[in-house]
């Protein structure tokens, strides 16, 4: 795997985990002060756990992507 390819994978597992996380810890508010506030949004987004959460979890993935191509189990290159 090129550094170009890693970063490409990285970025798409990035994004896939985030939308997999943003749900995690939400309550929408009870009854909003203003009348222009989403009654579905979320009282406290805690958007940057999230974002920290994501990109633990996303490293964790891409290393298991890694070991799996380096490892030679699935090979893109080799015709079967």
């Amino acid at each position: 795997m090129t550094w170009f390819t890693g970063l490409v994978v990285y970025v798409l597992v990035w994004w896939t985990v985030l939308f997999a996380v943003l749900p995690l810890w939400t309550r929408p508010v009870a009854s909003p002060e203003r009348p222009e506030h989403f009654p579905g949004a979320p009282e406290r987004p805690l958007l940057w756990r999230k974002i920290v959460l994501t990109t633990v979890i996303s490293a964790l993935v891409w290393g298991v992507i890694w070991l799996v191509v380096e490892s030679g189990v699935i090979s893109f290159r080799d015709p079967a």
